[in-house]
């Protein structure tokens, strides 16, 4: 199985450093989300997996191997980009099979990827002609041709309307059932929390989070708290909670502490407590947390 390490990756053009001594790791069977503010350096980041940009130090191995040292490369690696462009003149059917002989692909798999990705219907049919979304479809199904474990995907969303994105979601979900590792940059959080297992934030080249989406920092639920006695409460919880928000004259929203600590502490003071609820944080809240961007779902 294929996994992916970066380790003290840095790129720099000039007196600009785009990533700065990025190290983490993706694993295989998991949907990775790869996050950041715009130029934060996540595409650059997956250019040098593929050495389409060679770093200034550090490195970037698949299952231990740099792509370069790799035998027959997309057998192993597909990757999307979403500055993919096909010849406008071509068919779907044409553009895959040009792409199967190249990398020595079976020419069947080109058929089996048509149908697979919806556009059998559209295979004969000038790729000038196709939109956004059939375009994000037929990048699929070209890095799909070698049949590779290891998927790197830039932004592979854009343009799908919201059938599209929960056919990407599932078609995701399913290739990481198999076993495959799957590096996926996109900018609408909403869908990525529906798809991903695993979340690597990065914020100017620098790695801001990484882990499990269940397990960072965070990402635990808040406490909503319905007391008459909010005021005094406040501060109180704030000593050793992350956060405290009052959100009404008698609602605090906490952050960093459990509904039982919550409630011990109102107790040990002698503050009333007339209700207690948790609430999922949601992706989009982390993110703005950790690069203090603003961004749309």
């Amino acid at each position: 199985m294929s996994g992916i390490e970066v380790r003290n990756l840095s790129k720099r053009y000039g007196s600009l450093t785009a990533v700065d001594d990025l190290s983490f790791t993706v694993r295989p069977g998991a949907v990775t989300a790869f996050l950041g503010p715009n130029g934060a350096g996540k595409t650059t980041t997956m250019r040098m997996m593929i050495d389409h940009v060679a770093p200034t130090s550090g490195s970037a191995t698949i299952g231990g191997r740099r792509y370069r040292d790799l035998p027959r490369p997309t057998t192993v690696v597909g990757a999307v980009f979403d500055t993919a462009s096909f010849h406008p003149q071509h068919s779907a059917r044409d553009h895959l099979r040009i792409y199967a002989a190249m990398g020595g692909h079976p020419d069947g798999r080109v058929d089996h990827l048509l149908s697979l990705l919806g556009l059998a219907g559209a295979a004969g049919r000038r790729t000038g002609g196709y939109s956004t979304g059939m375009r994000q479809r037929l990048n699929l199904a070209t890095a799909l041709l070698g049949d590779p474990r290891v998927l790197l995907l830039d932004e592979p969303g854009n343009g799908l309307d919201p059938e599209g994105l929960a056919w990407l979601r599932s078609f995701l979900r399913e290739l990481a059932g198999e076993g495959r590792t799957i590096l996926v940059s996109s900018h609408v959080l909403s869908e990525v929390q529906q798809a991903a297992d695993d979340v690597v934030v990065i914020g100017r080249g620098r790695l801001l989070a990484a882990g499990s989406l269940r397990d960072l920092p965070g990402t635990a639920q808040d406490v909503l708290v319905r007391t008459p006695d909010a005021t005094e409460l406040c501060p109180i919880l704030a000593r050793e909670a992350h956060r405290v928000d009052a959100t009404g004259p008698e609602d605090l929203r906490v952050r960093g502490l459990d509904p039982a600590r919550v409630a011990g502490l109102a107790a040990a003071h002698g503050l009333r407590v007339h209700g207690l609820t948790t609430e999922d944080r949601s992706l989009e809240e982390l993110f703005l947390d950790l690069t203090g961007e603003r961004t749309h779902t």
